[in-house]
């Protein structure tokens, strides 16, 4: 892994004594012991993990809190009046200042890691548990969204660079795993907790102020826990435990000042800046799940947001175990890009097989949960061998310039995700329409099922005219029709007969079926006319003699109109009852119905298929990727690979040597 450069990148002073642990080696101005956080001597292996997992344990909590938003984003839409665009405008925007607050990170180089990361810390908990929650418009939420944003931007390059400080080449694939676990643990935290807190606690300020509270108290045992190593110390590369010696004797012969002239210029080459857009539009479809996951799920399949927080857990946890198998597989074989390709040829598939999904309604929540795995397991193959070999890559160029080259990384992602943002609602632009009016109209609808089905079946005009004068005649024969499938003209002649024949359509109807066909039969037959007139006796509760009265008027109406009424007659009245009960209905839900059913219908119909190119232009993203791992450092062939090792053991041996004399000789 590292090519036979060996550990440096340029001759090293004598040794010196070493300065007490905790110490400012770069700095002869005395700290308040909160901010002395360097260490002068590199640590054993229980105090090095030690501070690698709080490392960890801070970048899961840093993006625990960035992403919680998507948990309940359709929730924070509606509370605030957000559109889908505004919705959009603020995750654009706060990536936007994310980037600038990566480049911002490069400073880390000079300033150091620990504290920057402990400050970001104690601002993001306290953003997410007091300011978030309790923003009182869109302009605030999205001022304090964009300084959460800041924060995790300097977090995404001084987290890692304090993994990569404490982590030499040999091991620096597994130690990257556990870093890449913090957005991955982080995006499983928001699915798990809100997946199984939403239900009792449906309001979304909940879910904020609880990730709040969690990150203050993972903020305290950083405070008091989180080191990092003195400049002289992170400025060398590391490749094994072996170079400890080394590295310490060096330590002090070590300006850190000199070796940090001109670190931005070493850094803006293509191997850091093409590799590091390589894996940014690689990353484009991870970072659309984790804003967009729930919002496609809920608009296109209908899921709660529990639900599609749910399937999301699938994702995460598989992303979370091909990390750590994924590190230690390449630690142990030496190499790095065979796994980069392998990984995202795995992920590509699944995403394939994913997009292909996309428009089919029937498929099943394990289907997609299956999917989901296959593009986890390949992405995080890929993805934490591409940061062991980067850092690795920033090293061969200048070690003491290592968190200027992850800055550079940091800004190129965040403007990649930016970018990616802004153009995703032209991409799919009916997921506005669903987010902005498909709630509503979706309990309307629950509410009037069939007023629904009568709005969406008259035309609009002829509502209108209603609207107008519900006593119009033609309107109303209009609106029959159209919900019925008889024609207009035949409709007002139905209604004009009912008109006439009220009464002796309410005597037809107190005569069963078979009175009805004997009478049409034989008129006059005695039986038939006695059985009608006990049937409508007993019907409408009158005396026989009115009976037989009630039947004569019956007799009277031509048998043409009768016929009429009874072959067209019940399916008008179904119309004309079913176009009454729009009375139900609030005016105000009526107009909505009007002005946006059809919209979000149709919006319905075609997102599936937007969201289905969405998903194939991440699936080009990711071909892309591939090629840009020729451009890092590193061996194809682990043979070759732990070659190298060995040529580097003997150098350090040889160096050591030449220090342990240089030493003897000055005494």
């Amino acid at each position: 892994m590292t090519d036979g450069h060996g550990l440096g990148t340029r001759e090293r002073e004598p040794a010196a004594p070493h300065e007490p642990a905790g110490g400012d080696l770069h700095d002869g101005a005395p700290r308040p012991a909160w901010l002395s956080r360097q260490l002068t001597r590199y640590p054993n292996t229980g105090m090095r993990v030690w501070y690698l997992a709080i490392t960890v344990a801070v970048t899961v909590v840093l993006y625990y809190e960035l992403y919680i938003q998507g948990a309940v984003a359709t929730k924070v839409i509606q509370h605030f009046g957000f559109t889908f665009t505004e919705f959009v405008v603020v995750l654009v925007v706060g990536n936007a200042v994310g980037a600038f607050g990566s480049l911002f990170a490069g400073i880390a180089d000079r300033w150091g890691r620990a504290n920057l990361v402990v400050g970001g810390l104690l601002l993001s908990g306290l953003l997410v548990t007091f300011a978030l929650p309790n923003a009182a418009s869109k302009g605030w939420y999205l001022a304090f969204f964009a300084l959460l944003s800041v924060v995790e931007g300097v977090a995404l390059v001084a987290t890692p660079a304090l993994i990569r400080d404490f982590s030499p080449q040999l091991g620096r694939a597994a130690a990257m795993a556990f870093w890449t676990m913090g957005p991955v643990l982080g995006s499983l935290l928001v699915t798990e907790i809100s997946s199984h807190t939403l239900a009792s606690h449906p309001d979304w300020q909940y879910q904020f102020r609880l990730c709040g509270i969690i990150g203050l108290a993972v903020w305290l045992v950083a405070f008091i826990g989180m080191r990092e190593l003195s400049p002289q110390l992170r400025d060398q590369r590391m490749v094994s435990m072996r170079d400890r010696a080394l590295i310490e004797a060096r330590a002090a012969g070590i300006k850190p000042d000199e070796l940090l002239r001109g670190q931005w210029r070493q850094m803006l080459k293509p191997d850091v800046i093409g590799s590091a857009l390589g894996i940014s539009v690689f990353l484009m479809l991870y970072y659309v799940f984790v804003a967009f996951l729930v919002v496609y799920f809920v608009t296109v399949f209908g899921y709660t947001e529990a639900r599609s927080n749910d399937l999301g857990n699938w994702y995460w946890i598989a992303n979370v175990v091909a990390l750590l198998v994924a590190g230690f597989a390449s630690d142990a074989l030496r190499v790095r890009k065979p796994m980069m390709i392998v990984g995202a040829l795995i992920s590509v598939v699944g995403v394939a097989l994913f997009a292909t999904a996309a428009t089919e309604p029937k498929t099943g929540f394990h289907t997609f949960a299956a999917y989901f795995i296959i593009i986890a397991v390949g992405s995080g193959i890929a993805y934490v061998s591409w940061m062991a070999a980067f850092t690795e890559t920033v090293e061969r160029r200048n070690p003491a310039a290592t968190a200027t080259g992850l800055a550079i990384w940091g800004w190129i992602i965040r403007i990649v995700v930016t970018v990616s943002f802004a153009v995703l609602p032209s991409v799919v632009p009916a997921t506005s329409t669903l987010v902005d009016h498909g709630a509503r109209v979706k309990q309307i609808v629950a509410s009037y099922p069939a007023q629904t089905r009568v709005l969406q079946t008259v035309h609009p005009a002829t509502l209108a005219a209603l609207k107008l004068n519900p006593a119009n005649r033609a309107a109303q024969a209009s609106a029959i029709s159209q919900l019925t499938g008889v024609p207009p003209a035949r409709v007002a002649q139905v209604a004009l007969l009912g008109e006439r024949y009220s009464r002796e359509l309410v005597v037809a109807a107190a005569l069963t079926p078979a009175t009805q066909a004997a009478l049409a039969s034989e008129p006059t037959s005695p039986a038939a006319l006695q059985a009608a007139v006990r049937e409508i006796a007993a019907g409408l509760h009158i005396t026989p003699a009115q009976a037989s009265a009630e039947l004569a008027a019956l007799g009277r109406v031509p048998r043409a109109d009768l016929a009429l009424l009874r072959i067209y007659g019940p399916t008008v009245t179904h119309g004309a009852a079913a176009l009454r009960s729009l009375s139900a209905v609030p005016a105000a839900d009526v107009a909505y119905l009007a002005a946006h059913g059809g919209e979000v219908a149709k919006a319905s119909h075609e997102s599936p298929g937007q969201w289905q190119t969405w998903w194939w232009i991440c699936f080009a993203a990711q071909l892309v990727f591939i090629p840009t791992a020729f451009l890092l450092t590193g061996r194809w062939n682990p043979r070759r690979a732990r070659q190298d090792e060995i040529e580097h053991d003997r150098r350090v041996e040889h160096e050591l040597e030449l220090l342990q004399a240089e030493t003897a000789v000055g005494r």
